[in-house]
């Protein structure tokens, strides 16, 4: 059991997982900003341009209330689905720059000297034999 609980521990507390934890916490307050932006600036905005609120797009199928489908609510989802989406290719694409300039600095670092061919140690080793061969006719 004391090995079941080292492995675990170990598991957690690597610095990938608690990456992950935090970037799961901090996605999930971005998800809030993002439905605040949305509900409170853009759908206004949205209402304003093109006198049409949201909010109150809804199709009562029967009229009293029991059977309601908020396609305005997934319209607004949409929206903020696609302003995360948007956000994070900004994020990707600017990560993918700066690992394309690390990549570009150790480009530039002189390379190191070439090591021997195939052919070369090949022909190192047959030397070697033949020496060797040499050495046992003799």
């Amino acid at each position: 059991m004391k090995k079941f609980w080292d492995e675990f521990k170990a598991f957690a507390l690597k610095g990938n997982m608690m990456d992950m934890a935090i970037g799961v916490i901090i996605g999930g307050a971005f998800s809030t900003l993002v439905t605040s932006l949305t509900d409170n600036l853009i759908s206004p905005i949205l209402g304003i341009l093109g006198k049409v609120n949201f909010d109150s797009m809804m199709w009562d199928v029967f009229g009293d209330g029991q059977l309601v489908f908020k396609y305005g609510a997934f319209i607004t989802s949409v929206i903020n689905f696609l302003i995360m989406a948007f956000v994070l290719f900004m994020i990707v694409k600017g990560m993918n720059k700066l690992m394309a300039l690390g990549k570009k600095e150790e480009d530039a670092a002189p390379a190191a000297p070439a090591g021997p061919t195939q052919e070369e140690l090949l022909a190192g080793i047959l030397e070697e034999l033949k020496k060797q061969n040499e050495g046992k006719s003799a």
